[in-house]
């Protein structure tokens, strides 16, 4: 019987492991850090042997295959050494496509996965549609396998995850944009990162689609340079009226969709072309873009106090993510950014600092560096260590007509446990103030 080890028992850990042992793998759970309660109960009730704060680099060099983690990256020692002893190391996405029987849509980028994905769901899940939904987002691609008898699988995926993949190969594959984010992960050179988001077509066939940003300049370069022979649909921003989104030659109207901003007009092309490959008319396609409703942590309203809007946008962690959240901004901005830093270059978003911002408020343990680039073009820059303490020095600064928008730019994980720690803190900073 083939071992396969997984490294990490968080969520695609847990998957990758219930599959495995449900196919009758000879497998073994090992983490580096401490595993959830539910997780370990999980593992125990399902006789998974596993160990949690440490690798047992012998028991490990046992496996025929690991399942790795997306959070690993392949610098650490033990994954250089797995490597040198060529042993494979691939993706719970890889490991789950081998014993998915269904049709497959991936979407990568980034910025704007989660909503296309959830977008892409929602239309064929409300056109009646045997669809689930995984990957970077909800439950794993293994256990969406394991619990759910689906004709068609949305997946999102980020780099990480596609940096495992051996055959994986999507039948409908988007890509939304790339712009600088994870460079730590890549030796900060761009031409990694771009290289490690293309894979999401590597396996693509003549018969497959690849839904790409026309307008994308990384994108365009790479396909100059490297043939891809899946059926390629490049999408552009066509608008008509800013209430009507163009789709190949249908029209379909955006008043009543949750979606607002140029750059989520864009996703939900994306995600009608992928809906019209599946089949869908445009009759049920409208009918599921007035009904849904966005992931919170995305340019979500959270409340109005004296006139001043609140709107927690806390997965914005790059630059590109808070250009299109300026972007989308009618009013004058009081901008709540900061955090654990990605190799950003702040210059690119100045002048949009400069047109649309009042005040900055840096919500991180290191601010320097949006001190240094905001500090000639603001006169109003602070500094806090906490949500709440940000909410209340934004409030002074915004008048009737503001907006207060957290768009961090950064990762979370100086202050908080992740983004989404990072926007509920700032959404019951705001309630209080409220009261």
């Amino acid at each position: 019987m083939n071992k396969i080890v997984i490294l990490g028992g968080g969520e695609s850990g847990l998957g990758a492991a219930l599959l495995a042992k449900k196919l009758g793998y000879d497998i073994f759970v090992s983490d580096k850090g401490i595993l959830k309660n539910e997780h370990k109960h999980i593992f125990r009730t399902n006789a998974i042997p596993y160990e949690e704060s440490k690798h047992t680099w012998e028991r490990i060099f046992e496996a025929a295959e690991i399942i790795k983690s997306p959070g690993i990256p392949d610098t650490t020692p033990l994954l250089r050494e797995l490597y040198q002893r060529g042993i494979p190391v691939i993706s719970e996405i890889e490991f789950a496509s081998r014993h998915a029987n269904a049709t497959l849509l991936g979407i990568t980028g980034s910025n704007g996965k989660t909503t296309t994905t959830n977008l892409t769901y929602h239309l064929l899940k409300s056109a009646g549609g045997k669809v689930g939904i995984g990957g970077n987002v909800g439950q794993s691609f293994s256990r969406n396998i394991l619990e759910l008898k689906q004709d068609i699988f949305v997946l999102e995926l980020s780099s990480f995850q596609l940096d495992g993949i051996a055959r994986f190969r999507p039948d409908v594959a988007i890509l939304l944009n790339i712009t600088p984010d994870h460079l730590d992960r890549y030796d900060y050179k761009m031409e990694h990162y771009i290289r490690s988001k293309f894979r999401i077509a590597l396996n693509q066939r003549a018969e497959d689609a690849f839904i790409y940003n026309a307008d994308d300049n990384n994108i365009q370069s790479f396909l100059i340079d490297n043939k891809l022979i899946s059926k390629k649909i490049p999408v552009k921003n066509a608008f008509y009226n800013k209430k009507k989104l163009k789709v190949g030659s249908s029209l379909f109207d955006m008043q009543q969709c949750s979606l607002k901003g140029s750059h989520n007009f864009f996703n939900a092309a994306c995600a009608i072309h992928a809906a019209k490959i599946m089949g869908l008319p445009d009759g049920q396609i409208q009918e599921g873009l007035n009904t849904f409703v966005n992931a919170p942590h995305r340019l979500e309203r959270v409340a109005s106090r004296k006139g001043v809007e609140y709107i927690n946008d806390s997965k914005a962690t790059n630059v590109d993510a808070v250009f299109y959240a300026l972007r989308a901004m009618e009013k004058p901005v009081v901008w709540i950014a900061g955090g654990t830093d990605k190799g950003n270059d702040y210059r690119s978003i100045s002048s949009l600092v400069e047109e649309k911002v009042k005040a900055l408020i840096c919500l991180g343990m290191d601010n320097a560096k949006l001190r240094e680039v905001f500090s000639p073009i603001l006169k109003n820059i602070e500094e806090v260590q906490s949500a709440r303490e940000a909410v209340k020095r934004a409030a002074i600064y915004a008048e009737e007509g503001d907006v207060v928008l957290l768009s961090p730019a950064c990762a979370s994980f100086d202050l908080f446990k992740n983004y989404e720690d990072r926007g509920n803190q700032f959404k019951e900073a705001v309630r209080k103030l409220i009261e």
